[in-house]
């Protein structure tokens, strides 16, 4: 395979991937904001948005402040966001086409539609949260479409597998990040660990990684820190645990490495990941630091991203 079809399909996934994690992000922070008056104007929940999207810097050198409006306009449709849902969805349809006979019919379909009702339906953003939601629920569907057409008709070769690396490695980057800014941001200062409006922010963050019935049937306790950072770091049952996601970036580089005889560094650098994370225990993290944890995480997965990079994609 082609360098740059392997580097489209990679990045095709991972803009899919980022769109609909964008998506979740807003949708879990207008939960947040829907708590009880007596919370209102206590929390930075848009500002928590943009951390942990990592465009906090960028947004405001074109916003002064970070309300619902501006965060959501910046985050969904705005032109100068390079990662917006609307910048991602059209990049995705542009590397699509760029790799339109290594795709199922279905997963071009899936991407070309979406792309025809961003323009035409949603081309001028939306007015009311009733349309928000709807345009929220529009992204995450495409995802899941998208994803379920790559994993029930592509043939299991090459181009499957940079498609899943690009899938896995955004993923595990985005939960990562999720789970960092509710250790250091959303939880005001006055309010205390395992208070009410703790509960329902690790309530939201649970449902923006679709994890919170997945939580009660592993854990079958009440929510709890060190059980939630335990499901979304170690658990590798559940699909968007960073052990999970490495799990399959091992598996899948593996078998690139199988089919083209010979593996390098970007096979020892994500195993070595992996090794940290089978043998790291709740305990030894939260000593350590869930944030140093998270930080390096970030790197190493980062890292991860420039050694594909470079020894497939260039």
């Amino acid at each position: 395979m082609l360098s740059r079809t392997a580097e489209n399909l990679y990045w095709l996934a991972r803009y899919v991937e980022r769109a609909e994690y964008l998506a979740r992000t807003i949708e879990a922070t207008l939960r947040v904001t829907a708590l009880p008056n007596t919370y209102i104007g206590k929390t930075n929940e848009w500002d928590s948005a943009l951390l942990t999207a990592g465009v906090s810097a960028s947004f405001y050198e074109v916003y002064d402040e970070a309300d619902e409006h501006n965060v959501v306009d910046y985050l969904s449709f705005s032109p100068s966001n390079p990662s917006s849902i609307k910048n991602c969805i059209e990049n995705a349809r542009l590397n699509s086409r760029s790799v339109r006979t290594a795709l199922t019919s279905e997963m071009w379909d899936t991407i070309n539609s979406a792309w025809i009702d961003l323009q035409e339906v949603w081309g001028k953003g939306t007015k009311t949260r009733e349309e928000l939601a709807r345009f929220l629920r529009f992204v995450q569907e495409t995802s899941l479409r998208f994803d379920g057409s790559a994993y029930r008709t592509m043939l299991r070769n090459d181009a499957y597998w940079f498609s899943r690396l690009g899938l896995h490695l955004e993923r595990a980057d985005n939960t990562a990040r999720i789970l960092d800014v509710k250790y250091h941001v959303l939880l005001p200062e006055e309010e205390h660990v395992g208070g009410p409006l703790d509960y329902y922010q690790w309530t939201s963050i649970l449902r923006s990684v679709s994890a919170l019935t997945a939580y009660h049937w592993v854990y079958r306790e009440t929510l709890k820190p060190w059980l939630i950072a335990d499901l979304l770091i170690l658990n590798d049952s559940l699909p968007r645990s960073l052990a999970s996601c490495y799990g399959n970036l091992v598996r899948n580089l593996d078998q690139i490495g199988v089919a083209y005889g010979r593996q390098g560094a970007a096979q020892r650098h994500a195993r070595g990941v992996r090794n940290r994370l089978e043998h790291s225990h709740m305990d030894d993290i939260f000593q350590h630091g869930v944030h140093e944890f998270i930080q390096e995480f970030i790197a190493d997965n980062s890292r991860l991203g420039e050694i594909i990079t470079k020894q497939y994609l260039i």
